[in-house]
């Protein structure tokens, strides 16, 4: 039995610029946003895809219904691709979560990372892992969420250490896919996007500043 697991990273929003979303209600997508969620839809319109699934997060949704229409399929919310639980950080600039010693934490040794009042990212690698297995059928699913859900669940499949999580760069409407068969997972590719835009940096990457990774 062969299943392929579409990971889509939702698209772009103006907080992702300036401070960590997390899971803050009522982040939209911008206009280059619902832009990028069109050409997304284009590129996977006629796939065989059986299941849309969806964080809950608006913005999420949001970068899901063009997808809905084209494939004529219902999103279905599922807590388990929520973003990760950032307890206290939520809603902070980055500029105020650089000042703080975890932040220093997170960027030499995310496997050691728990956040004020929220998830370890080992906790939340658990829960996104668990909920793809428990998703995944015979054929094509696709599921929408947030970029760090994205690298826990490719960490886990490329068999990488939780620490290497900054080697991973997930852009903004990107797509990543994992198939999953008798030889085991597979991650075929990642973080590919509709429309290449060369040259691409994640121009405020967790690495280096604020982080619309991280949004």
């Amino acid at each position: 039995m062969t299943k392929i697991i579409l990971l889509i990273r939702h698209a772009e929003n103006d907080v992702m610029y300036r401070r960590l979303a997390g899971r803050l209600p009522g982040v939209h997508l911008n206009r280059r946003g619902q832009q990028q969620a069109l050409a997304l839809a284009r590129m996977l319109l006629g796939m065989p895809v059986q299941a849309l699934y969806s964080s809950p997060l608006e913005r999420a949704v949001e970068t899901a219904e063009p997808l809905a229409r084209a494939l004529g399929l219902r999103i279905e919310m599922r807590p388990g691709l929520n973003e990760v639980d950032f307890g206290r950080w939520q809603g902070r600039s980055y500029k105020q979560l650089q000042r703080t010693q975890l932040w220093q934490v997170l960027q030499a040794t995310p496997s050691r990372v728990r956040f004020p009042e929220g998830e370890a990212l080992s906790d939340a690698q658990q829960r996104v892992v668990a909920e793809l297995e428990d998703l995944a059928v015979e054929g094509m699913i696709a599921c929408v969420t947030h970029a760090d859900v994205i690298r826990l669940a490719l960490l886990h499949y490329l068999n990488m250490a939780l620490d290497d999580l900054h080697r991973l760069v997930i852009a903004p409407a990107s797509l990543s896919a994992i198939l999953v068969g008798e030889r085991g997972p597979q991650v075929l590719f990642f973080n590919r996007t509709p429309d290449l835009e060369w040259p691409f940096f994640p121009s405020q990457g967790v690495n280096s500043g604020a982080s619309p990774s991280r949004s």
